[in-house]
């Protein structure tokens, strides 16, 4: 099964992925364990799983490769929604090699 990572640099691994796992589990069966550091999401196209570790949080999605776009989609928006105040970046790697979806926050133009 297809699989997409990405490394995310912050400070709050836990109170991201917790916050995530959280947010998500109001439609997925999402868990979060703090004292492990890790956690998992279990979307119906396809599953997820968080590590924190010492200043990244590790992001990993598995499904078919017609569903890998989208559950990059849903895991790193929301990521990056949740901690625009630290301009987090979520950069997918694809182990089929192809490009993986880049989030960020987009400020707004002011034109």
């Amino acid at each position: 099964m297809p699989r997409s990572q990405a490394r995310v640099a912050t400070d709050r691994p836990n109170r991201y992925a917790k916050q995530l796992a959280s947010h998500l589990g109001r439609r997925i069966d999402a868990v979060w364990d703090e004292e492990s550091g890790t956690g998992t999401l279990a979307f119906g196209a396809g599953r997820g799983t968080l590590t924190a570790e010492p200043g990244a949080l590790l992001l990993a999605v598995e499904g078919q490769a017609a569903d890998l776009a989208t559950l990059e989609d849903v895991v790193g928006r929301h990521l990056v929604r949740f901690g625009a105040k630290d301009e987090l970046v979520v950069e997918w790697q694809r182990d089929t090699g192809e490009p993986g979806l880049v989030h960020r926050n987009q400020a707004e133009d002011p034109a």
